[in-house]
Formats: C-alpha cells, sequence, structure tokens
C-alpha cells in the first residue's frame, strides 16, 4: 500500500481536517499521479455534509484532479512518467454494460465508482483529490495537455464535462440560441463553450451584478429573472437552455422562454423536484431533459478542445487549509467562479 495524506471529513457537518491514509500500490494497469490542483465543486459540500445521503465517512472529497504522473503499472500504454494526466467524478464502472461499450461510462447500469465517497472492485473505500496522490486505472484517467494553466484546468473535469456534454448531444453551435441559467462554476464554463461553439448566448440571473462578468465571457444577452418585464421579452425566444441551478427554482418559468421545439437541460440538482406543467411543454412541444458530466472520450475531446482554443475556468487558487472558509463561500455564492486547491500547501 503507497502512504498518502489529505484533508477529509471526519463526518456529516464536521468541518475538514488533516488525515491520513493509504492508496492501493501501482497495478499492471494503474497510473500513480502526485496530485497539483483539486478543484471545489458544491457536490464536495453536498456529500461532505451528507445532503445526499448514503456518504462514507471519512470522506475525502475532490473529483477535479490534474497532477503529474510519478508511475505507471507494467501495461499501461497510453501514460508515461512526468505526463500531466487528470481525474475526473469516477474511476472506474462495470465495462460492459450498454451505457459502458458506448463510452457513456457516466450512465453506468451497475452505477460508476466514483472517485471517493464509492466502493471499488476490492471493497475498498475511494477517496477523492484533497489529497496528495491518487491511483488510477488509466483507462479512467485523461491526458491534460501543458499549454494551458493547470490550475484552470482542474474544474473542466466536472464543471467543464458537465456543460459540455449537453452542448455535443444537442449539437448547439451556430444559428443557435443558447439560455444559460445561473453563472456560477457550471454557468460560467457553459457560457464559454456554448459562445465558442458560434451561438447566440444569453445569461439568465437573479443577481443584476453578474451582468458585466457576463459579458466578459462572451454572453451576447443578459436577462435578470426576477424582472417580469426582462421575462416576458425573452419569452419564446430560445432554442435551448442549460440549467445549471442546484437551489430550488421554477422549471416553468424558464420553459416559457423556449420557442417550439426548445430544449431545456438540467445538470443541476434541486433538493426537491420541482412541479412542472404539461401545459408549458405540450403548447410548444417543448423538452425538458437532463445530463450527468461524460464519459472518458467525451471529456478527453473537451481537454483537447480546450487546449486547442485556450478554454480554461476562471478560479481562485487557494490552500489546503482554506478549505472550511471556502465551502462557507461557495455556499453563499462568493467565488468567481471556482476554488482551486494548490496542493503544494498540502
Amino acid at each position: 500500500m503507497i502512504p498518502a495524506k489529505g484533508y477529509a471529513a471526519p463526518g456529516a457537518k464536521i468541518p475538514l481536517e488533516p488525515f491520513k491514509f493509504e492508496r492501493r500500490d501501482v497495478g499492471p494497469h494503474d497510473v500513480q499521479i502526485e496530485i497539483l490542483f483539486s478543484g471545489v465543486c458544491h457536490s464536495d459540500i453536498h456529500q461532505a455534509r451528507d445532503e445526499w445521503g448514503g456518504a462514507i465517512f471519512p470522506m475525502v472529497p475532490g473529483h477535479e484532479i490534474v497532477g503529474r504522473v510519478v508511475k505507471v503499472g507494467d501495461q499501461v500504454t497510453q501514460f508515461k512518467t512526468g505526463d500531466i494526466a487528470g481525474v475526473g467524478v469516477f474511476v472506474d464502472s462495470c465495462r460492459h454494460c450498454p451505457s459502458c461499450v458506448a463510452g457513456l461510462e457516466q450512465y453506468c447500469d451497475e452505477s460508476p465508482v466514483f472517485t471517493y465517497s464509492s466502493i471499488d472492485k476490492d471493497g475498498n473505500v475511494t477517496y477523492g483529490g484533497y489529497s496528495n496522490q491518487i491511483v488510477v486505472d488509466e483507462k479512467y484517467t485523461l491526458r491534460v495537455s501543458e499549454k494551458l494553466p493547470l490550475a484552470g484546468v482542474a474544474p473542466l473535469l466536472c464543471a467543464g464535462i458537465t456543460t459540455w456534454s449537453p452542448i455535443q448531444t444537442w449539437q448547439m453551435g451556430k444559428g443557435h440560441k443558447v439560455g444559460v441559467v445561473g453563472l456560477g462554476g457550471l454557468g460560467h464554463m457553459a457560457v464559454k463553450f456554448a459562445v465558442s461553439k458560434g451561438a447566440e448566448v444569453t445569461v439568465l440571473s437573479t443577481s443584476p451584478s453578474k451582468k458585466a462578468d457576463a459579458e466578459k465571457l462572451g454572453a451576447h444577452h443578459f436577462v435578470v429573472t426576477k424582472d417580469p418585464n426582462q421575462m416576458a421579452a425573452t419569452a419564446r425566444s430560445l432554442d435551448f437552455i442549460i440549467n445549471t441551478v442546484s437551489a430550488q427554482h421554477e422549471y416553468d418559468d424558464y420553459l416559457q422562454l423556449l420557442k417550439l421545439d426548445g430544449t431545456m437541460v438540467l445538470v443541476g440538482i434541486p433538493p426537491e423536484a420541482p412541479v412542472v406543467s404539461a401545459v408549458n411543454l405540450i403548447s410548444k412541444r417543448r423538452r425538458l431533459a437532463g445530463s450527468m458530466i461524460g464519459g472518458i472520450k467525451e471529456t478527453q475531446e473537451m481537454l483537447d478542445y480546450c487546449a486547442e482554443h485556450n478554454i480554461v475556468s476562471e478560479v481562485e487558487v487557494i490552500s489546503m487549509d482554506y478549505i472550511n472558509e471556502a465551502f462557507e463561500r461557495v455556499i453563499k455564492g462568493d467565488v468567481r467562479y471556482r476554488f482551486v486547491i494548490d496542493m503544494a500547501s498540502l
């Protein structure tokens, strides 16, 4: 076993603290990665506070991981020592169900093995990226270009792929009007990707103060959703909406902004399922859909696209011992737009 150290939540609603544990030895198909940066996702907070249920403690969160390969198994073909590599939301899957065979491991019929708070195939608990190193099968490891600032790359492994996947699945781009609900860690990436694809982008936000940021990110329009006049003026105008909001809100308010055959894709998970009016769907043949992260192949395609088009997340780099304050600031929306831990500070 390989000694490791990081920060863990000892239990629900208990602040994270230093934690020593062990990683498995490097197997024939494994890659050992020295973690350089780990993004802080809002889902880390939900999990660490057991707000979704089923959390396993002690928990080392973190599934937006970028680091340097320090050792590879003797049958590894895709990585060598010294390469920059990434690890996202999951580290394994059943590999044989229709979803896995199709390269959509995130929808594995047997459930993926998540990067943390999950049980791997050997029966061991997985620990995430708030740590100094990780060992992952090469099939679930991503290649990362050194052309981009690595701190800004880390959130691409969750926030990036979560918004890239629906844009690719529904082929959003030139000639389309795309709305983005919420300008946070996910929303700002949705704006960057949709703009880069040539779409006309409208940010839909409750915060008028975010208008300047939306414009800097390339958005063409900004709608304050608390303003009935602005919402009415946007009605029946959008082809697609990417809804990134996880707070409780009314889906019907946004469905009315879609034109005939418009689609709203959910990537945020509110605590309670909102009521949806059938009339809002039927009257304009609208669709309400969902999307969850992306498979390994799609995530690699996104990373390659970002390297080619110079796209990274907007980040605030923090030290490991600031993580509990960072959690509170994420809850308040006080970050532009993703915290990333510099693991050298560990």
